[in-house]
């Protein structure tokens, strides 16, 4: 079956009276800890930010111009990284609050604990997500 991710609303609405209810203690346990990661990361951001903006200084050669170049552009694609990680943090909280959090996208199945401690963000079951990337892996690397 190929890969097709459900859409949220799709998802709450299928199964939000069927999901095994994630106790409160765990959902707030994962509330929490997603909360935290956003916070470090928009902090860090912030901090990248004011470090590039400010970044007055003058270098006496080509060959240190070259190297704070690199260093800012390899910080602007951590960041850029890390704007994608916090865009899923985000869709994790929504899906806390409509309840299809720890839900596979493909599946439906539930989310192994495990699985949701490791990676909170994730969408996918541990079996979804192995065979999403056999086919990933099949595409790139055809015999």
């Amino acid at each position: 079956m190929p890969y097709r991710a459900a859409s949220m609303s799709t998802l709450s609405s299928r199964r939000a009276i069927t999901l095994p209810a994630m106790n409160k203690q765990k959902t707030e346990h994962f509330r929490k800890t997603l909360t935290q990661q956003l916070s470090a990361l928009n902090a860090e951001m912030q901090t990248t930010k004011k470090d590039i903006a400010h970044d007055e200084e003058v270098y006496a050669d080509w060959t240190d111009v070259a190297s704070a170049e690199t260093d800012k552009t390899m910080q602007l694609k951590i960041r850029d990284r890390e704007r994608m990680l916090m865009r899923k943090i985000e869709d994790a909280l929504k899906r806390l609050d409509v309840g299809t959090f720890g839900l596979c996208e493909r599946c439906e199945d539930p989310i192994s604990e495990q699985r949701l401690k490791a990676r909170p963000v994730t969408t996918l079951c541990i079996d979804c997500k192995a065979e999403m990337e056999g086919l990933e892996h099949k595409r790139s690397y055809p015999m």
